[in-house]
């Protein structure tokens, strides 16, 4: 919630808690994911929006009861409170964390237990219409079409 200090952001913010429940309408919202002690601080970056969407149980689709979004801003967000580095996601349940996806490179979900490939989808087409309500839409490599991208990656045991 640190980074709704303009209008603009407040704006965006709405947007990207509507495209996530418009896609998965069971979940929830917490604007302030991070619990203030020593294991989580290192994850709170001030340069960044923080989400956490908790579904009511475990999501058999997205493998995780909880999905949490962190969208990467350049350093001095008011100069240029539109632009983004990027977004990232995981998904935790009860046993920890299941599964990491970015938007940096190839846009590939990695980690022990994937959601299966239709929330794969969903959550490709989320970050990229977040990318697009904050203005970046990246013209070059595997940005360009994110939907026809679908490796995944597992740890092996």
């Amino acid at each position: 919630m640190e980074q709704a200090n303009i209008i603009e952001r407040i704006s965006q913010i709405g947007a990207v808690v509507n495209l996530f429940k418009s896609q998965f309408p069971d979940s929830s919202v917490n604007l302030s994911p991070w619990v203030k002690d020593e294991n989580t601080a290192k994850f709170d970056d001030p340069d960044s929006i923080d989400f956490a969407f908790h579904f009511p149980r475990r999501s058999f689709v997205c493998q995780s009861q909880t999905i949490l979004m962190q969208i990467r801003l350049p350093g001095t967000t008011i100069a240029n409170p539109q632009r983004v580095i990027g977004v990232e996601l995981s998904g935790h349940d009860y046993m920890g964390q299941q599964w990491r996806f970015a938007t940096a490179g190839r846009w590939e979900f990695w980690g022990t237990v994937l959601p299966l490939p239709d929330a794969e989808q969903k959550l490709r087409q989320i970050c990229l219409q977040i990318l697009q309500v904050f203005n970046l839409v990246i013209k070059s490599g595997a940005t360009e079409n994110p939907q026809a991208i679908t490796p995944r990656k597992t740890k092996a045991g």
